[in-house]
């Protein structure tokens, strides 16, 4: 997200014309963007466009700016137009990394995950960004419920009876995966870091997953690309449904 001053930097380039220019003020906004809010950025960089007809120049570039109700945001197309111009960084090729994303999903032995994953796959295809992040997550937290109930259930039981004496809680003791759902999920990861069944780095991506997922869950300003995506999905297809599933 380019900062005013930034914008400042970029509107002044008389080399850009007045469509570059709205699609700038447009990566200055964390969620899409009115008309009225538009022109008032352009003014605090120093750029008077309220003769501009903002709409017909938006409508006119081609996919590069989408209208959403509540606004106007950056397409993947504008993105990449802004990338090449040096305004932002590229964009991943989103079909090599789904391409590349599915051979890996290739080697997920359960039919039923590796349909999920390919679904998440297709959601990040058609950039349908939050959903591919709280649909992978979802799929991964079963996996790993799976796991423990096939492999450590008793040392998973013995130390979560461990954590909540120390909170002054109690455990439950689990004998399925729906019993496992009830622990929150970051006790979960946590839980499976102390009995050694994933590593520290692993539970550290986990974590940042799962705060990723908790952020997509729910209606709110937070915006997301192709970049952060994917490497959600790499942490999760690499270190839980390749190695788990």
């Amino acid at each position: 997200m380019l900062s005013v001053e930034d914008l400042k930097v970029w509107l002044h380039l008389d080399k850009l014309t007045k469509t570059d220019k709205l699609l700038i003020i447009l990566t200055s906004f964390d969620q899409p963007a009115s008309i009225p809010l538009i022109r008032a950025r352009a003014g605090e960089a120093g750029v008077n466009v309220l003769s501009w007809n903002v709409q017909t120049f938006l409508k006119a570039s081609k996919s590069k700016a989408i209208q959403v109700p509540s606004g106007w945001e950056l397409s993947r197309k504008g993105h990449d137009h802004l990338a090449k111009l040096g305004v932002l960084k590229k964009a991943p090729n989103i079909d090599k990394v789904a391409t590349d994303f599915r051979a890996e999903a290739s080697k997920i032995k359960d039919s039923q995950t590796h349909a999920f994953v390919e679904e998440a796959i297709a959601c990040f295809e058609y950039d349908l960004f939050r959903s591919a992040i709280v649909m992978s997550w979802l799929s991964a937290v079963d996996v790993l419920h799976a796991f423990v109930v096939a492999k450590h259930l008793h040392d998973f039981n013995i130390q979560a009876t461990k954590d909540a004496a120390k909170k002054r809680n109690s455990w439950k003791i689990a004998t399925t995966t729906d019993d496992l759902g009830l622990m929150k999920e970051s006790d979960f990861i946590e839980t499976l870091y102390k009995i050694s069944i994933i590593g520290k780095n692993v539970r550290d991506e986990l974590q940042l997953c799962l705060k990723r997922r908790n952020g997509c869950g729910h209606p709110n300003s937070l915006k997301l690309r192709g970049n952060t995506v994917a490497a959600h999905l790499e942490i999760l297809i690499l270190n839980v449904f390749v190695k788990f599933a």
